[in-house]
């Protein structure tokens, strides 16, 4: 597969960099750029991510920053199965429990929630630092949800982290998974308050509290695009033909993973 010019393979982090300096330096290279075209692509496009992950893994499998590149890379595209295979493997390689809650949410992925709980309180967790106990807690919690024990996974959100006003790079998405659980629950008035609570953190925009606040307050955002194509056919319907971006109505689960 092509790979811009730009693309040095200097971009990847250090320790990722010592882990290749275990190859020869041409296949050290080819892998280092091949790396960086999944880091940079397995948001926007994970289906291409995945492929050049693969590559990747094909000139070395080995190596366990290649193997975690390719489980993530599978994880974007919901293969759990690959990608469970792939983070097994670069946990044995490394002796890491990092992975741990994202090999949870594989679990997950795969329609085995009683298998993510049983990794919840398995000695592992104990091992992460805290910022994976907050994503195994948010895994946990969207297991209770996948069985069906909504009020089970409200609890579980509850922590000290969540009632803390520090902010985190992780508190927004905890926030956000408590007010989501809490809608859930027909619980309107505190999920509202909750995802205020996460706007409040989400400096990065990596939840959609906002669009949630707004949808619970009866606003209809509408594509802009749309409307210029109802109004050339010549619709003029007050509800589709108007010229506002957004109207209010009267009044009017996913929880984010690892």
């Amino acid at each position: 597969m092509p790979i811009p010019e730009d693309v040095t393979g200097d971009e990847i982090d250090k320790d990722v960099r010592q882990e290749l300096m275990s190859l020869p330096k041409t296949l050290a290279e080819d892998v280092s750029r091949n790396l960086v075209m999944v880091a940079r692509l397995i948001d926007e496009d994970p289906e291409q991510a995945y492929a050049y992950s693969r590559i990747a893994l094909r000139l070395a499998s080995r190596v366990a920053a290649v193997r975690e590149a390719a489980g993530f890379a599978a994880y974007a595209t919901q293969k759990y199965s690959e990608a469970l295979a792939e983070f097994r493997a670069a946990k044995r390689m490394t002796g890491s429990v990092e992975l741990w809650p994202v090999m949870a949410d594989c679990e997950r992925g795969l329609g085995r929630p009683e298998r993510a709980m049983a990794m919840a309180g398995e000695p592992e967790v104990q091992k992460l630092d805290k910022a994976g106990q907050v994503e195994m807690r948010l895994v946990a919690a969207g297991a209770r949800r996948d069985m069906g024990q909504l009020d089970a996974a409200i609890v579980t959100l509850q922590s000290s982290e969540l009632a803390s006003n520090a902010v985190h790079p992780w508190t927004a998405r905890l926030r956000y998974a408590y007010a989501d659980a809490l809608l859930a629950a027909g619980r309107e008035d505190e999920a509202r308050e909750w995802f205020g609570k996460a706007l409040e953190a989400d400096k990065d925009g990596s939840t959609d509290a906002s669009d949630r606040l707004a949808e619970m307050d009866g606003v209809e955002f509408v594509d802009a695009l749309d409307e210029d194509e109802d109004e050339g056919e010549g619709g003029t319907d007050a509800a589709s033909g108007s010229a506002a971006a957004a109207k209010s109505s009267e009044d009017e689960d996913r929880t984010p993973e690892a």
